[in-house]
């Protein structure tokens, strides 16, 4: 089991920059991947980024390639999402998830996560 608790939402003018954390706790000496999901209302929740355990692996989400990096520091169980150049349609509750995964691996699928965090909220203004 992997517990995953977000922090760092809040709301921000269009143009402007926010870093989310997710720290990790449970059973983290296993290699497991981390991702970004987000959902916005009346929308189904989305891939935004993965990074795969050793880090040598990261993906993005069409629509934050370039504004968005996603990065991890295993000695501290914490993924970051570095997110700039914000737009109001990257308003949404920011959910973290891992799934136990070999050094490199790491999905873009929903349901391939097994762990979820509880979610922060990013309000992006115009």
């Amino acid at each position: 089991q992997v517990q995953l608790v977000e922090s760092g939402g809040g709301l921000v003018q269009a143009g402007g920059s926010l870093r989310l954390s997710c720290t990790a706790s449970g059973r983290t000496s296993s290699p497991y991947a981390m991702g970004w999901f987000r959902q916005a209302p009346g929308k189904e929740r989305e891939f935004v980024a993965g990074i795969s355990w050793s880090g040598g692996s990261a993906y993005y989400g069409d629509s934050v390639k370039g504004r968005f990096t996603i990065s991890r520091d295993n000695a501290k169980n914490t993924v970051y999402l570095q997110m700039n150049s914000l737009k109001p349609e990257d308003t949404a509750v920011y959910y973290c998830a891992a799934h136990y995964a070999v050094a490199r691996s790491v999905s873009r699928l929903l349901g391939q996560y097994d762990y979820w965090g509880q979610g922060t909220q990013v309000s992006v203004s115009s």
